[in-house]
């Protein structure tokens, strides 16, 4: 696949004086971020092993073995948290990782090229395909349901999408 690490959590910030840190889980099931230590940072040179402490509201107080100080965890803010893609469960056919589908070409149902799928957001409600078009310079924001994308090809390395009306 694209990645061999995929983005699962980030640390931020610490929380209390004893080197407690505070994680946001990414993964469908937060508390499986614990699952996947030891995590690595997006250069893959520094290891946490992570053990979640208790929830707290966005996320988790955790213990990273590698943090001794409320320093060291202070330092850490921002830090993203990847796992290798062997650790993490194999997804049904109609299920994704974000990062699988960052950079896939998108097409109308007539083979139309609509642009690139810039990032994927969830505000909450349902995920957002960002398209960023070669023709305009802002992006939109593609529902990505079922009848507004019925087809993803990581193979071919397209989507196949049925916009609403007026959305391009």
């Amino acid at each position: 696949m694209k990645d061999e690490l995929i983005c699962v959590g980030a640390l931020s910030g610490s929380y209390g004086v004893h080197g407690e840190v505070r994680v946001k889980s990414f993964c469908a099931t937060p508390e499986d971020i614990e699952t996947y230590s030891p995590l690595v940072d997006e250069s893959g040179n520094r290891t946490f092993t992570l053990a979640l402490i208790r929830p707290m509201k966005n996320g988790f107080v955790a213990r990273l073995a590698e943090v001794a100080s409320k320093e060291d965890a202070d330092a850490l803010k921002g830090v993203q948290l990847f796992a290798r893609r062997d650790q993490l469960p194999h997804l049904p056919d109609d299920e994704y990782y974000y990062t699988d589908l960052v950079g896939l070409e998108v097409f109308d149902t007539g083979g139309a090229s609509l642009g690139h799928v810039k990032s994927v957001q969830n505000h909450g409600a349902a995920d957002l395909l960002e398209i960023h078009t070669a023709a305009a310079t802002a992006t939109v924001l593609l529902p990505f349901t079922q009848a507004a994308v019925p087809t993803v090809d990581l193979g071919a390395g397209r989507i196949i999408a049925d916009p609403p009306e007026g959305l391009f």
